[in-house]
């Protein structure tokens, strides 16, 4: 189908975005550039090559040509050493290897951990390491092939097409549905074009085979990480306007669209290989008890969450350790996997001179069932095992693990006085603190307030529920904030203190300084974003996430990276 000229023009200015630089633009090959680490700085964008509908694979779910290309640039003696074992017949059997094992695995998995074939194990993407790049590692590392193909005729069954697919090495990472209000439809036409007319039973839409479903208009953008027909749940992915939802207006002093960040920014190459390696994630969902339910899901960061993480791993790469910083996340922003990919990532975080910054990252939280699932959370980030290390019983322990540099250690509020003693003599170490407020009695009236807060009709009346249901327990926890105030700044110490709503006193000892002498967070996500957009979650997601069944015969679960209490766990999980 033809799409309007309106909708066709906002096609061309995103591929435009994409191919900038590239090798099949003039004087793509010589321009183009990788950029630094991207531990916070904005990466480069374009480097897409453009591909044509046919030359995608309708069965397989590859661009072959792509894959192909791929490997020969960056191991071509383990294709040679697998061409001993097919002959001629190397490439269609490889390649049905791959498009099997991502319907097995997903593709995340491959993308990340890649695929054997007759002895043979070949990487998939090639990731910037977390340390300085080498001179081979490097050539390695620009060889990732980034292809965007528009209207992508998917199915083998109809003609039917998708406005855009961005591929990585022949791999379907990305699919979008853009709109022009120009043309009378906006970013929910898109949504209820997922839910209607996109059969979750394809194999493109298949559950893991693509990363991420976004819509798109120039105004907002929503995204997904799976398909189920009408039940199919979307999440904001926006910048935020004044406090609330939506995405600022583009500055007359340049030319574009409110939600050009996502190509410029969100898919740039190395921010897509830093989602893939760092951020999406399939974990398995649990119960109250702390128990497995089978059931598994991807997740996908919201933009403050992405844009929250990036920024003060950013900072602290620039400035090291010995730094305070204030989040200020209100309900509903998701803030035990802000504070999981938070963990994890500087945990592997190296400065400009590739020293590392943190021998330790200690998170810091209470022990109520909340504190379970971050733990859990914590803990399924985890792509090493042995990273992470729970501390629930003695002081004792958490002396042995700070002194022994335990890569992540979790443990609980009523032992931070341990823990600045402990980082207090070790000098020679750098420590991380990540704080999380603590909460309300085991009565569960926390939750409650959440729910009370992103159900409220208006700004007003939420202050109101959150002032009548907030108990002084729900603040960084005074004993925390006493014990830091009187040992003041440590040169080996960064404290990264999360809350809702934090007092002055607070603001004033973790937040940052402006020119006027007040203080502000270092991140926020307002109230009154969280409540607008948890009014268009109500419209546009289920109470409930649906179970899909892989051809494995797993069980997975479409869910998101909030609650409809808006803990930050799963809906349904």
């Amino acid at each position: 189908m033809t799409p309007d000229v309106s909708e066709r023009a906002f096609e061309d200015a995103i591929e435009a975005a994409l191919r900038r630089d590239g090798p099949d633009t003039p004087r793509g090959a010589k321009s183009l550039r990788e950029s630094p680490p991207a531990y916070g700085d904005d990466p480069l964008p374009g480097g897409y090559r453009k591909r044509r509908p046919e030359d995608y694979d309708r069965a397989l779910c590859l661009i072959p040509t792509d894959v192909v290309d791929f490997l020969l640039a960056t191991q071509p003696e383990e294709w040679e050493k697998l061409k001993q074992h097919h002959g001629a017949d190397i490439k269609p059997n490889f390649l049905g290897r791959l498009s099997r094992e991502i319907t097995r695995r997903g593709a995340l998995d491959v993308l990340r951990n890649g695929v054997k074939d007759s002895g043979c194990k070949f990487r998939l993407a090639w990731f910037r390491p977390a340390s300085g790049l080498n001179e081979e590692s490097q050539r390695l590392h620009a060889a990732n092939l980034f292809g965007v193909v528009r209207q992508l005729r998917y199915s083998e069954q109809a003609e039917r097409s998708l406005d855009l697919a961005l591929f990585l090495n022949g791999i379907p990472i990305f699919t979008a549905e853009l709109k022009n209000p120009l043309n009378g439809q906006d970013v929910q036409d898109a949504i209820r074009q997922y839910r209607k007319d996109r059969d979750p039973r394809e194999p493109l839409f298949g559950y893991g085979r693509c990363l991420a479903h976004f819509a798109v208009d120039p105004e907002q953008v929503f995204v997904t990480t799976a398909l189920a027909g009408p039940k199919t749940r979307f999440l904001p992915f926006n910048q935020g306007r004044f406090g609330g939802a939506g995405n600022p207006a583009v500055p007359p002093t340049r030319t574009g669209f409110p939600t050009d960040y996502l190509w410029e920014r969100i898919w740039a190459r190395d921010s897509v290989l830093d989602l893939v390696r760092q951020f999406i994630h399939e974990v398995e969902a649990e119960d109250d008890r702390g128990r497995k339910t089978g059931r598994r899901f991807l997740i996908f960061p919201r933009y403050q969450q992405l844009d929250c993480v990036r920024r003060l791993v950013g900072h602290a790469r620039d400035h090291g350790a010995g730094r305070r910083y204030l989040i200020q996340h209100s309900a509903g922003s998701g803030k035990s996997f802000t504070i999981a990919w938070l963990a994890h990532r500087l945990s592997v975080l190296h400065d400009a001179d590739d020293r590392r910054v943190f021998d330790s990252v200690v998170v810091v939280t209470d022990r109520r069932v909340l504190d379970r699932q971050l733990q859990s959370t914590i803990r399924q980030f985890e792509q090493t095992l042995g990273v992470v290390e729970n501390i629930d019983h003695t002081a004792r322990q958490l002396r042995e693990a700070l002194e022994a540099g335990r890569t992540i250690i979790v443990t609980t509020l009523q032992k931070f006085s341990v823990i600045a003693t402990q980082i207090g003599q070790l000098p020679g170490k750098r420590f991380a603190v990540i704080v999380d407020e603590a909460h309300s009695s085991q009565s569960g009236e926390s939750t409650k307030s959440l729910k009370a807060v992103l159900a409220a009709e208006s700004l007003e009346q939420a202050a109101r529920e959150e002032a009548g249901a907030r108990t002084p327990e729900e603040e960084i926890d005074e004993q925390v904030l006493a014990e830091i105030r009187s040992r003041g700044r440590l040169p080996n110490l960064s404290t990264f203190a999360f809350t809702a709503t934090p007092k002055p006193k607070t603001l004033e000892l973790f937040g940052s300084k402006r020119p006027d002498g007040k203080f502000e967070p270092f991140h926020r996500y307002t109230m009154r974003q969280a409540i607008e957009e948890g009014s268009r979650r109500t419209s546009t997601s289920t109470s409930a996430s649906p179970t899909i069944r892989t051809s494995a015969g797993r069980s997975r679960t479409s869910c998101s990276t909030t609650t409809s209490g808006g803990t930050g766990a799963p809906r349904s999980c």
